[in-house]
């Protein structure tokens, strides 16, 4: 097996390859309606072997006969140090707008949170805040407070951009709400604070997190996990155990199957369409069910030891070895860098 430097190189190596291959078989570049992917959307990352080192992580949609061609080329390029999963098409992990889960109607591309009813989370008012809530932009769906973090001295809550922004019309000084306008939060009567900072995510543009910040009207919260406080973070080298608590599917466990994932295609919908993530990391669940499910975005994914690895964001409904599905997180120090912030203390 290969070391971590080694395997950063065939990666690289592999990725000049796949270009080459595109341009070959004259394969148009990602389609970037919102409701397909059709051309190559091939990602290739380092995936942690149980006895050390690294194979290639090679990824690729179902249903793209072209996208599967590309993938058995790579594998063959690649040799036996590979491994290789088939996905279903990867979405926030709740996106859609209030008039959307009102009306019942789902735009192409976007992944509704589960009904309120069936979450197994907390849906419903929680003061003091805590994370594992349900929360959203007054005019978003519903996701989950992921953590809090110290701006300017200054509480601010954590998630992503999909959750408190939802679109790039949003504004800074934005309502945002708890619980969610899903479940039943409304403003003024469930106010908590207000949009302070985002990552812009713009269609046709590649991007590394997805992450907004809201900053609270008040500073009483509870920082509890059920490992306790979390404050200190690391980078993911592979194989972790880990686990998070989120609105829909509470606390679940999995572990981490691939790193340094590049051209993860996450369907928005309009306005944004579907947009590329590089430097992603990979979790599977380890317990029956899924990691995580629509709703759960925003969630903060830490180590058995309370120590912060990511931010989730996005899964897929299909995949991973109990067929549950995989998701996708984007590495919790380049979303505190971004929004330059660190873990409430």
């Amino acid at each position: 097996m290969m070391n971590r430097d080694e395997a950063r190189e065939v990666k690289a190596q592999l990725a000049d390859y796949v270009d080459e291959l595109v341009q070959r078989q004259g394969l148009q570049p990602l389609d970037l309606d919102v409701a397909t992917a059709s051309g190559p959307t091939l990602g290739l990352g380092l995936a942690p072997r149980d006895g050390g080192g690294y194979a290639m992580a090679v990824r690729y949609r179902l249903g793209v006969p072209a996208v599967r061609r590309l993938a058995r080329k790579v594998v063959e390029q690649a040799g036996p140090a590979v491994d290789v999963r088939r996905t279903g098409r990867i979405r926030p992990v709740t996106t859609g707008h209030v008039a959307d889960a009102e009306s019942g109607e789902q735009r192409a591309g976007q992944r509704l949170p589960v009904a309120t009813a069936l979450a197994e989370g907390e849906t419903g008012r929680a003061r003091p805040l805590r994370p594992g809530v349900s929360i959203a932009h007054v005019a978003v769906t519903a996701g989950t407070l992921g953590a809090f973090v110290v701006r300017d001295g200054a509480l601010h809550v954590l998630s992503n951009f999909h959750v408190l922004a939802g679109t790039p019309r949003a504004q800074i000084g934005d309502v945002i709400v708890q619980p969610g306008p899903a479940d039943g939060g409304a403003a003024p009567r469930d106010r908590v604070g207000t949009l302070a900072q985002l990552v812009p995510l713009e269609r046709g543009r590649s991007a590394t997190v997805d992450a907004a910040i809201a900053l609270l009207d008040e500073q009483d919260v509870d920082l509890r996990y059920p490992v306790g406080p979390i404050t200190t973070t690391t980078v993911a080298f592979g194989n972790e155990e880990v686990a998070k608590i989120g609105r829909t599917t509470a606390v679940t466990t999995g572990r981490v199957t691939a790193i340094e994932l590049d051209d993860v295609v996450v369907g928005y919908g309009n306005p944004l369409g579907n947009l590329r993530f590089d430097d992603q990391i990979e979790v599977e669940s380890t317990g029956a069910g899924p990691f995580s499910r629509g709703g759960d975005s925003g969630s903060l994914v830490y180590r058995a030891d309370g120590v912060a690895l990511g931010l989730l964001f996005a899964g897929s409904e299909t995949g991973g070895s109990n067929g549950s599905g995989l998701t996708y997180l984007n590495p919790i120090d380049a979303v505190l860098s971004a929004l330059g912030v660190e873990l409430a203390s």
